[in-house]
């Protein structure tokens, strides 16, 4: 099992963009139609995981391969 994504905040400007922050870094900007669904969506599913979903820090394929490595046994 993989953790739960956390740290991820956003805000909204005062063009509607949407920013996303990772511990209060930059991460993405969503724009237009997809600002809109985001703030449709944050409402209805588990914000951190829709958050590193549209970042793109989700899952990166190689959790696995990375727990068999001898450093993190």
């Amino acid at each position: 099992m993989s953790a739960a994504p956390e740290g991820f905040s956003y805000r909204v400007r005062k063009s509607g963009d949407v920013e996303l922050l990772h511990h209060g870094r930059p991460a993405g900007v969503l724009r237009g139609a997809a600002a809109t669904r985001f703030l449709v969506d944050i409402d209805t599913t588990d914000p951190q995981q829709l958050m590193a979903r549209l970042t793109g820090n989700y899952k990166h394929g190689n959790e696995r391969t990375a727990r068999r490595h001898p450093r993190n046994r």
